[in-house]
Formats: structure tokens, sequence, C-alpha cells
């Protein structure tokens, strides 16, 4: 006797087949719209390298782009994007990336508002080749990535001090360093100087979202003060997380003033008791962050001289309170907004013309 079919599957098998479909109509989505990212970004650099190309061999001057951003216009009026601003970025893009190449390799995989904040934030070659190549692993939005040039993240990236060359396996010991930077920027926080490591603990909690973008991709937040019981006594640990691209457990311990020798005792007692009593086997070495206000390098050096579990030690900077004579110097709220609508009015004015 033939096997009746079902009218409908049932609700598990449905709901895996459509998470599949799911998921890969957003993967062709996303790589659709990578392609078109591309293919405008190369349209702009040959359009960039074609002015630079009869400006200089041609002697064409500056007001040549003007027309130009008229006639665009005129002949594409529901394109964005050829104004004189935006093609004088196209020649500059031509100008600093001369090979092809780095468009498809590089600067076609990030949208053109980043290629442009780079050309005007970052002047080093390799530091902005750095940040494209952060920008395409993070997936940083353009706000992010201004964010991260402004605190400076290529010079701070990699900088703590730690044991992990000593302590941890080849594999994981550069990725592991690269983790940790210093110092760290806690701009979006504003302490009092008589402020405990509560209170830090307290700002970061308050501001996770930025905390854990200044922490870095990877980074998955477990809890605050938590417990673990060591021989029937409880112990907190400042903060706990979960690091998803080395597949372990990161311990921080923060302190308000500069490093002591001792904290490096306590957080060794800390990531062996991670270890012990949340670590699996499918689980990497946990590893230790202390977080200072300040370190001297060589006190850091002897502290961590002999400790076998692998810990890092780096300084943050906070926001620095303003004195009250300073505040009134500094636009109001509705001042502000006032400016805002301004530049809004003047950059869509620029776009249309």
């Amino acid at each position: 006797m033939p096997k009746s079919r079902k009218i409908s599957p049932d609700d598990q098998n449905y709901g895996i087949f459509l998470d599949n479909l799911k998921t890969r109509i957003r993967q062709a989505q996303i790589k659709a719209a990578l392609a078109i990212n591309q293919e405008l970004i190369l349209l702009y650099w040959q359009i960039g390298r074609e002015i630079l190309q009869r400006q200089n061999e041609q002697g064409w001057g500056g007001k040549v782009v003007v027309r130009l951003a008229q006639d665009l216009k005129r002949e594409f009026p529901d394109m964005k994007g050829f104004s004189r601003t935006n093609l004088m970025y196209m020649r500059a893009f031509a100008d600093t990336y001369p090979d092809e190449q780095f468009i498809h390799q590089l600067g076609g995989q990030i949208p053109w508002k980043h290629n442009c904040i780079l050309l005007d934030r970052v002047k080093s070659p390799q530091e902005r080749i750095w940040y494209i190549q952060k920008t395409i692993a993070n997936g940083w939005s353009r706000n992010i990535l201004e964010m991260q040039i402004e605190s400076g993240l290529y010079h701070r990236q990699g900088g703590a001090i730690t044991n992990f060359e000593r302590t941890l396996p080849p594999e994981h010991s550069d990725l592991s360093r690269q983790l940790l930077k210093d110092p760290y920027n806690f701009d979006f926080l504003t302490l009092q100087e008589s402020a405990k490591e509560r209170d830090l603990e307290r700002g970061l909690l308050e501001h996770i979202r930025d905390f854990l973008i200044e922490l870095g991709v990877g980074f998955a937040f477990l809890g605050s003060q938590y417990p673990i019981v060591v021989d029937e006594k409880e112990y907190r640990i400042d903060m706990l997380f979960y690091h998803t691209q080395l597949h372990c457990y990161v311990v921080i311990d923060l302190k308000m003033g500069e490093f002591e020798p001792e904290y490096s005792g306590k957080m060794n007692f800390y990531v062996e008791a991670v270890n012990n009593l949340l670590r699996q086997t499918i689980d990497s070495p946990t590893i230790g962050i202390v977080l200072c206000r300040s370190k001297r390098k060589t006190v850091v050096e002897y502290a961590l001289g002999a400790v076998n579990n692998p810990i890092g030690v780096a300084s943050y900077e906070l926001q620095d309170n303003l004195p009250p004579d300073f505040q009134s110097r500094f636009p109001s709220v509705e001042q502000l907004e006032m400016e805002v609508e301004a530049a809004i009015a003047d950059i869509k004015g620029e776009t249309e013309a």
C-alpha cells in the first residue's frame, strides 16, 4: 500500500527548512550588495583616474570638476554622487590608489563613505589598509570606523603588557595579544576623582554597548560580580566574558589606581578557578585582563614573570571632568541642534548641485 503524503510538514522540519532558506537568501543579498558596491567604487575610481589624467596631461584646471558635476547631474538626475565634492573625492581616491587591483581586493569591499573618511582622516598607507581590513572583518559602520580612528585604535591595538608568549600555545598567543589594547578608551564615562572600582564597574555596565565596542569583536558578556565558590568560600569576579573567536573565558579585574604587584596574584587565582570550575574540554585556556588607570612597565613584567596563567595588564583613559567655569564656554543643546540642522541643509544643497 503506497505511503500516504502529509498535507503539511511538521513544525520542526518546516522550521529548519525555513531557517535554511532565510540564511541562503540573506547570503545572496549580501553578495549582491557587495557586488554592486564594488562596481560603484570601481566606477568612481575610473572617473577619478580620468579626471586626474586629463588634468595632468592636458592641463585642465580645477573648474572642470565644477562643470563636470553640473553636466553629470543634468544627464543623470536620479543618481546621487556627482557633486563637485564627491568628484574631488574620486580624484583623490584614484591618486591615492593608482593600482586597480586595490579596488578589487580592499577598497571595493567597504562602502564609498568609509573610503572617503579614510582619505580625510588617515594619512599613512599602512594604517589606512589596516582600518580597511578591520572594517571588512568586523563589519564596522561609518560611525564606528570614525570612532576607532579618532581613538587611535591602530596605535593602541596589541599594546598591553602580557605573558601570553610564554603561557599560551603559539597559535593562540599572537591573536590573544592582538585582542588587548593599551590604553583602553573609556571616554563615554565621567567619574569623579574619588570614584572607586564599583563606580567604574557600574559605569561600564550602564554603557555596556560602548564597552563591548571598545573591547572589540568576539566578546560576549556573561556577567558582573560573577560568583565562584572555592573551598566553600564565595569570590566575585568583576566582569566575566567569553571570547567567541578564541573560544575561551576572559576575566576582567578593574582597578582605579596604578597597577600593584599583588593584582597579578589575585588575577592568577581567578583564572585558575575559572579553568577548574567553568572551562570545558573544548575551551582554550582562560585569559585574565587587569585594567588599571596607569602602570609601570617593569613592575608589570616582574609581577607576571612567575605567573603560569595567561594574564595581560592594560591601562584605560576616562573622560576628563570639565571645571565649572569651562562649561559655560560650550554651546547649549539648542545651539548644537541648530548647527546640525544647518550642516544637513548644506550637505543636501551640495548633493543636489
